[in-house]
């Protein structure tokens, strides 16, 4: 493939070449304090990629991902799109079987890993018929051998837009783990939004990635600095740390960057917060609900900076709607609008439009949706019945367009007859002080069917609100079948990687 070929194509390694030629000096990434240029980073994808094909990865070959946020997970991911491979990113935290699983049901040939977490992919049974290679220890050289090696020169293959870019896995938090097939021009729709959404298109920006990039999420926040070749900052996720964060995002004149609700609750808990992020100009949240308490107190801590929120799904690369800052306020609980390649609709059972106000299943197209879910036809035919993507969140729409959760299909509870949406009542009582966070689900009742359990993370575990003043504290919000018919006081909910709640964990017990 020609030069010329490759820089018309809508890729990653498109937009790296692009950046290694326009400003071969400048910082792409900063980590651990060290830089690497944009030429540097072209030059170490480039070698990476030749000896992938030098282990007989090509064109659609999967290649795995088990690291935490570090440059090697991104030269890894850029170095699949040059040679045309599949990146497969694997939540680190997953125990051996699960990343067996993976592996087995991607197909993986190469596993690239952290010696940190290297004993559970050798332990993965699928692991066996792999190549591994490790990095980031002292004694562990695979990885710094390869960037050393005189690689043969390699004529890589014709990558388009609309060739897959990567298998990410959902959480899977009800039954195995689909793979969401997207494409390079997916995660290129993604980067624009970002773009958009940031005003990274204003000189000066600066973007961290705190959040781990395996989830979609964190790594869908890294395009658009790609995109443009604005400077990323890493982050490793391994272990967060409110006040080395806050100490990065000051040493390095972080302007931007994406964290899920439990890591902002703990930035803004140190006093430092207010002086080493004075010059955020963007704090964008997502991936699970925040409390009102939290988005009033970001405004607060950060005061030039705008809040912004991300909303959407792993099928859709992820962002469909897009909360700013300047609506926050007169727009309380909403999730923004939808973006601007994304269609939407409000749907009923029957795929009727339900009017504003009115609650149905949020339903999408556009250019982030996913091709597929990988070698899952069934999956994929569900999700897309009647030509939309079904999200499964139940939503209502305001007169200006605005979108509102209410709730997941799956979660919503039927009481006595009457549906009973869980977002709603956790937003009733996440209102109250003594509540720092709250699930509601539904238990079996035999005279109501279900009945509204309130699953309380208090500011004070000492001294927790009883159920008596919740109810009070819902009444002039709810109405009255709505209420918690019991509560449970737990220490910490329970949370999966991104910091959703486990809520089916909550049934379980």
């Amino acid at each position: 493939m020609s030069e010329s070929q490759t820089l018309r194509n809508n890729t990653w390694s498109t937009q790296l070449t692009f950046h290694a030629l326009a400003r071969p000096e400048d910082a792409a990434i900063r980590f651990g304090g060290e830089t690497l240029t944009w030429r540097e980073l072209d030059r170490r994808v480039t070698q990476l990629a030749s000896w992938l094909v030098s282990r007989g990865v090509s064109k659609g070959s999967r290649v795995a991902l088990v690291m935490g946020n570090r440059p090697e997970f991104l030269e890894t991911m850029y170095a699949c799109a040059r040679v045309g491979a599949i990146a497969v990113p694997i939540n680190f935290r997953l125990t051996a079987p699960e990343i067996d699983y993976i592996l087995t049901n991607s197909g993986a040939s190469v596993v690239i890993t952290e010696s940190l977490f290297s004993d559970a992919v050798f332990a993965a049974e699928a692991a066996q018929g792999v190549d591994v290679v490790s990095v980031g220890s002292a004694c562990d050289e695979q990885f710094s051998q390869i960037m050393e090696e005189a690689w043969p020169e390699v004529e890589f293959d014709d990558v388009s837009g609309d060739d897959p870019a990567a298998i990410m896995y959902t959480s899977g938090t009800t039954g195995k783990p689909k793979g969401a097939v997207l494409t390079h021009n997916n995660f290129a729709a993604t980067a624009d939004v970002v773009i958009d959404a940031w005003r990274l298109s204003t000189p000066g920006h600066v973007v961290l990635a705190a959040t781990p990039l395996f989830h979609i999420g964190g790594f869908g926040t890294t395009t658009g600095p790609l995109r443009l070749g604005t400077p990323l900052v890493i982050h490793p996720s391994v272990a967060f740390d409110p006040v080395e964060v806050l100490a990065l995002i000051e040493a390095e004149r972080v302007t931007a960057t994406f964290m899920v609700p439990a890591q902002w609750q703990a930035i803004c808990t140190q006093p430092s917060a207010s002086t080493s992020g004075a010059g955020l100009r963007v704090a964008g949240w997502g991936a699970a609900p925040a409390p009102m308490w939290l988005l009033e107190r970001l405004g607060e801590v950060f005061e030039s900076a705008s809040v912004v929120a991300l909303f959407g799904q792993t099928e859709m690369s992820p962002i469909t709607c897009v909360l700013r800052g300047s609506d926050a306020l007169r727009k309380k609980g909403s999730v923004g609008r939808p973006v601007f390649n994304v269609a939407v609709r409000v749907v009923d059972a029957d795929m009727n439009d339900v009017d504003h106000g009115e609650i149905g299943e949020i339903v999408y197209r556009g250019l982030g949706l996913m091709a597929e879910y990988w070698e899952n036809p069934e999956a994929t035919a569900q999700a897309m019945a009647g030509g939309w993507f079904h999200s499964g969140d139940l939503v209502r729409r305001d007169s200006e367009g605005f979108v509102f959760v209410v709730d997941r299909k799956k979660d919503m509870i039927i009481s006595g007859g009457e549906n009973i949406y869980s977002a709603e009542v956790e937003m009733a009582l996440s209102s109250h002080p003594g509540v720092r966070d709250v699930a509601v689900i539904g238990r079996p009742d035999e005279k109501l069917g279900e009945a509204v359990v309130a699953v309380v993370e208090p500011v004070d575990i000492s001294s927790p609100p009883d159920l008596e003043t919740l109810v009070a504290h819902c009444r002039t919000q709810l109405a009255s079948y709505k209420k918690p018919r019991d509560l449970v006081i737990v220490e910490a909910l329970p949370r999966n990687s991104t910091g959703k709640v486990t809520k089916q964990a909550l049934r379980a017990e």
